[in-house]
């Protein structure tokens, strides 16, 4: 049968349906998450990201490696591959963009932080924690304990003058290619080689492990072999046949070391899943699944290593009475949840609570450039902008046409001689912005655009002022939904006060690939202004997308055949004809090169995942003979520069110095020893690693045994990535009405809500 879309007519233009004939399709684990039979629930979310199908300390599938989501932990993420630690050997000492984002938060926290400590007196953590973490959860626990007031605690002098703030530290403006620093020293990857050989884990770990643990690595792995959990891919299941072979009959299950490597490992597997932290009853019955057995010791033990934090959360039921005063005149006790989280979620989670208080509680005067700032626009764009003017947060939500208003806000903010900066997920998401009139191209010093991890790493945006904040009084946030809690910690502790916060975002779509769900979690809690644009997705697609997003799976009017269903019946049929619609069909009836579409199916693994699609449309679209780790020049990739990032590009050359790709526009080296954990064929995508961008045409793959990784956020997100033409390959039956109608996104547990209600009131 034909899969030419002007040739189709099993379902003709419209809305999926159901395709004619059995589901054969072959059984796979669409998502490729980890083995998580008899975890509760709270650690398997339908909707995180993909998860690592490559059995680490077992060698496995090479390009099923770790792919992160966020955080360095197995399962995380939908990147590329994940990077599960520095690979040894001989590198440049260039830092990559990974590295260098990663030393620019660092370096950021330090200075934000020391400036706090010089303008307060010290302040008695009562923790193990020392230095600015220590200052920081002090300053959070007095705050809940009523200790300082508010103001006392978080308040600092107004900013200097604007005339008398010194020049901006600018960026380079000539891109630099990317390439990885050399690894932990040769000593501690032979002393940890040594190690995992004694125990039966392969080798290949080694650089690994030693990056993990430090210069001493190979000692503190002989003294813990459960330490192995920290690597990516590495299971609880094979962890515990190293050590026992390290220390044979001193090894048992309720070895006090095995209990707080798998509580830790536990919560990194939650944290891949998108939770910034566990309920304390979960975690207790996954340790006793995974046979530890006394779960409370274990995260006990966990809590007083200073290897995770707990909290007491009051649950606050909408709606519900104010707590009445007992007789003695104390507050009758209100009903909490206790909650186990790693150091890093939890303090990122309190410093986003705490820097989004500033801004709501100190907007600054709505006066001057502010005032006149809604006469500069009209319709949606003057709502948001009357909004801005008088608060320091402001939420807005809408779909892809809505990008609009905060395009227009910027335009306008920047006519008015305000400092204004916007930035998105990809660069892809820059591009659909736009740059208005004035700002210059995207290559240009003057321009008002970037990406969240350029503005980070130091790469992009406005350069900081004396005290190391931003240069700015606007700073818009598009692509919002996909901040996790890490990166929108960072980007608010960067804002000085008085300066003005627009997340904007589509609330339908997928959430971060990291842990959290900011933008859900504020729209929750309803502490600032929030503007729904009113601006409807034009066109069949659009129309179609919407009505997903409301739950609703509509049959469509498709005149220029913008919405395609092509039936299939089994995962083999299901990759012919998506090679087919690309390289054929799609090009012919609507001009767009197979460079320019997009196929997006559920996982990674399987007979008709991204492996096996992007193996069919290389031998299809540019065959070779995989010379360099599998890729030749011209191979779309998918590449990883963080964890949770991915970058579409495309193989230039490759050389004595690595793989040479094209991402965006700028050139980016790849060491050989880092190929396989960074990069993939990117012909096929996952949702998550599309849902930052959007291309001319989308195939979207449904084979009969996707039928479980399907929710109503995947289909939105994975309809809405085609600007002008959407084939969905269909294989799923009624699944796909019944995914949207009724499978929601699953919730993720965090602290951001309850953090917000102690600080700021809610808007109404």
């Amino acid at each position: 049968m034909s899969t030419e879309p002007e040739t189709t007519e099993d379902t003709g233009p419209g809305t999926p349906g159901t395709p004619e004939g059995p589901d054969t399709s072959e059984a796979r684990d669409t998502t490729g998450t980890p083995d998580t039979a008899g975890t509760p629930d709270a650690l398997n979310a339908p909707d995180a990201p993909d998860a690592p199908e490559r059995d680490a300390a077992a060698g496995g599938d090479p390009e099923g490696g770790a792919e992160p989501a966020g955080a360095e932990a197995p399962g995380e993420g939908d990147g590329a591959a994940g990077d599960t630690g520095t690979a040894g050997g001989e590198g440049s000492g260039d830092r990559s963009e990974a590295e260098a984002e990663l030393a620019a938060q660092r370096i950021e926290r330090e200075r934000i932080e020391r400036r706090k400590a010089e303008k307060k007196a010290p302040i008695e953590s009562g923790t193990k924690l020392s230095g600015s973490a220590a200052d920081l959860l002090a300053a959070v626990r007095a705050v809940e304990s009523g200790a300082k007031p508010l103001a006392t605690v978080f308040a600092e002098p107004a900013p200097a003058p604007r005339r008398q703030a010194p020049e901006p530290v600018r960026r380079p403006q000539q891109p630099v290619p990317a390439v990885v620093p050399s690894g932990p020293a040769p000593e501690a990857v032979e002393s940890v080689r040594r190690v995992l050989a004694r125990g039966g884990a392969p080798e290949a770990l080694a650089p690994q492990v030693a990056a993990a643990l430090g210069e001493a690595a190979g000692d503190a792995l002989q003294e813990d072999p459960w330490q192995l959990l920290r690597i990516g891919g590495v299971r609880p299941e094979q962890a515990d046949g190293f050590a026992r072979a390290l220390l044979g009959a001193d090894c048992g299950p309720d070895d006090e070391r095995r209990g707080r490597a798998l509580t830790v490992w536990l919560l990194e597997q939650a944290a891949s899943a998108g939770h910034t932290a566990l309920e304390l009853p979960a975690l207790t019955a996954a340790l006793a699944q995974r046979a530890v057995p006394d779960p409370d010791a274990a995260v006990q033990s966990t809590l007083a290593e200073g290897e995770a934090l707990a909290f007491q959360d009051a649950l606050e039921e909408p709606g519900a009475p104010a707590p009445r005063q007992e007789e003695d005149g104390e507050e009758e006790e209100r009903p909490v949840r206790v909650l186990v989280g790693l150091e890093r979620y939890a303090l990122a989670e309190e410093s986003l609570a705490d820097g989004l208080a500033r801004l709501v509680n100190s907007p600054g005067e709505a006066a001057g450039p502010w005032e006149a700032l809604a006469a500069g626009v009209t319709g949606g764009a003057a709502e948001l902008a009357r909004a801005v003017a008088g608060h320091g947060l402001v939420l807005h939500t809408g779909g892809e046409a809505a990008r609009a208003e905060p395009a227009a806000l910027l335009g306008a903010a920047r006519a008015a001689g305000l400092r204004a900066f916007a930035v998105c997920h990809t660069p892809d998401g820059r591009r659909r912005l736009g740059v208005p009139p004035g700002g210059g191209d995207d290559a240009s010093p003057a321009s008002p655009t970037g990406t969240v991890a350029g503005v980070l790493a130091g790469a992009e945006g406005p350069g900081r002022d004396a005290d190391g904040a931003l240069d700015l009084d606007l700073l818009i946030v598009l692509d919002a939904p996909q901040l996790d809690v890490e990166n929108a910690a960072m980007l608010v502790e960067s804002l000085r006060d008085g300066a003005r916060l627009v997340l904007s975002g589509d609330p339908a779509v997928l959430w971060s690939a990291g842990a959290g769900r900011v933008f859900a979690d504020l729209l929750a809690a309803r502490a600032c202004p929030q503007i729904a644009s009113r601006t409807p997705d034009p066109g069949p697609l659009g129309e179609l997308v919407s009505g997903v997003g409301v739950g609703e799976l509509n049959q469509v009017e498709a005149p220029g055949k913008e919405v395609v269903i092509v039936p299939v019946r089994d995962a083999g049929e299901a990759v012919h004809r998506t090679v087919q619609l690309v390289a054929d069909s799609v090009p012919r009836a609507f001009g767009v090169p197979p460079e320019q579409t997009v196929v997006i199916t559920p996982g990674h693994g399987g007979a008709a995942g991204t492996r096996a699609l992007n193996s069919a449309l290389k031998e299809r679209l540019n065959p070779g003979p995989g010379r360099f780790g599998g890729f030749d020049p011209g191979d779309r990739v998918a590449y990883s520069p963080a964890p949770g990032r991915t970058v579409p590009g495309r193989v230039v050359t490759a050389d004595a110095d690595g793989l040479h790709l094209e991402c965006a526009g700028a050139p980016v080296v790849v060491p050989r020893e880092r190929v396989e954990q960074r990069v993939r064929h990117g012909w096929a995508l996952t949702a998550h690693q599309a849902v930052g961008g959007r291309w001319p045409a989308a195939v979207v793959v449904l084979p009969g045994d996707a039928a479980q990784a399907l929710s109503r956020p995947w289909v939105y997100t994975a309809f809405g990535r085609a600007e002008r033409h959407l084939s969905v390959v269909h294989g799923v039956d009624q699944t796909l009405p019944k995914a949207v109608a009724e499978t929601a996104a699953k919730p993720r547990t965090t602290r951001l809500q309850t953090l917000l209600r102690a600080q700021v009131p809610a808007a109404g």
